[in-house]
């Protein structure tokens, strides 16, 4: 019998092979939310393995899509302005793709909560509208779909696995918990090939910086290249990240491995670190900064989830993925990005 160290280690040569057998070579792809931060640094590692990829985004300034995030590229895949709430330009996006990496979606917690039935429309109900026409026009598709740690609410243990309890704490968190629930029933019921996996803060090149709907984070970039203080909201709050290099990797192994079932799977870092050290090791890196430290405003903290680290255990089990870039890489390489590119952000 193999020896649980053996067993990681043939499910991490699994997924290296993936990612370096040619295995993308011209494996027809459709990224949903593809000009955005996560959905582009996917497309671009894809057009490099050979890839046909798809876009498809709606380009809806509050979402996070952004030309410029495929600069350079515009030849080497095809895009599509649609939004996954029209069905007809789905219906047609949909069929002939071998894989689709489903990462459209609505990612404010606060925007969900001022306004839960646009939040519902796009995290809800659109991803029950894909997978029907999944259903019809392409049932043989193989389907990744990003949702997120934040439907675990406020954790009853740390790091957090795929066993503990969930409770949303936000109307995001909810309708992504409907949508893995679609994705799992589809898989079970009608026989599509899905894998749900939950991200933790992903952070890197091509994240939203101009105000907090994809992540704090962003907006303390811009505050640092600006001259102006780091706003810190409490900072005692523990955090792990992960480097949008290392979630490409996780989305592709996914894509690939038709044998994976739907689980969920929790990505995340075995580094963890309080807001507050997280602002000190930007100013580090910079070279210059400050800190305005304030308590939480009272809307957010109504929402705010506390400490919160995930244990990625169970998808390096299956997969042998794990991150490899350390948050002080991570944080070198997107200063660097933002500080040669921001005005395309801003």
């Amino acid at each position: 019998m193999a020896s649980p160290g053996s067993a990681l280690k043939s499910a991490w040569n699994r997924g290296a092979d993936l990612l370096e057998s040619g295995a993308w070579r011209n494996k027809t792809v459709l990224i949903t939310g593809g000009l955005g931060f996560i959905g582009s640094n996917l497309a671009i590692r894809l057009v490099e393995l050979g890839a046909k990829v798809t876009l498809i985004d709606s380009l809806i300034p509050d979402y996070g899509g952004n030309l410029f995030n495929i600069n350079g590229l515009e030849k080497a895949l095809h895009i599509n302005l649609s939004d996954i709430r029209d069905r007809f330009s789905m219906e047609v996006l949909l069929q002939n793709k071998q894989v689709i990496f489903n990462l459209a979606g609505q990612t404010s917690h606060m925007d969900s909560m001022r306004d839960p039935q646009t939040d519902l429309a796009i995290n809800g109900a659109a991803q029950l509208s894909l997978l029907e026409q999944c259903r019809a026009v392409n049932p043989t598709v193989r389907i990744v779909f990003a949702s997120t740690r934040q439907l675990y609410g406020r954790p009853q243990y740390l790091p957090v696995d795929e066993d503990h309890p969930v409770d949303p704490v936000d109307v995001n968190g909810i309708n992504k918990l409907s949508a893995e629930l679609f994705h799992r029933l589809y898989h079970n019921v009608h026989g599509l090939s899905t894998s749900i996996l939950r991200l933790t803060n992903t952070i890197g090149p091509r994240m939203r910086i101009r105000d907090a709907r994809q992540t704090f984070l962003g907006v303390w970039i811009r505050q640092l290249l600006e001259g102006e203080p780091i706003d810190v909201w409490g900072g005692e709050q523990l955090r792990d990240f992960n480097d949008v290099d290392d979630v490409v990797d996780a989305l592709l192994i996914a894509g690939e491995h038709e044998g994976l079932s739907p689980s969920p799977y929790n990505l995340g870092s075995s580094e963890t670190i309080s807001l507050l050290d997280l602002a000190r090791m930007m100013i580090s890196i910079h070279g210059k900064g400050n800190l305005n430290i304030r308590p939480f405003p009272a809307d957010r903290k109504k929402i705010d989830i506390g400490d919160y680290h995930s244990s990625y255990a169970r998808y390096q089990q299956a997969t042998g993925w794990q991150p490899s870039r350390s948050l002080a890489h991570t944080l070198e390489r997107t200063l660097a990005y933002y500080a040669e590119h921001r005005n395309h952000y801003l």
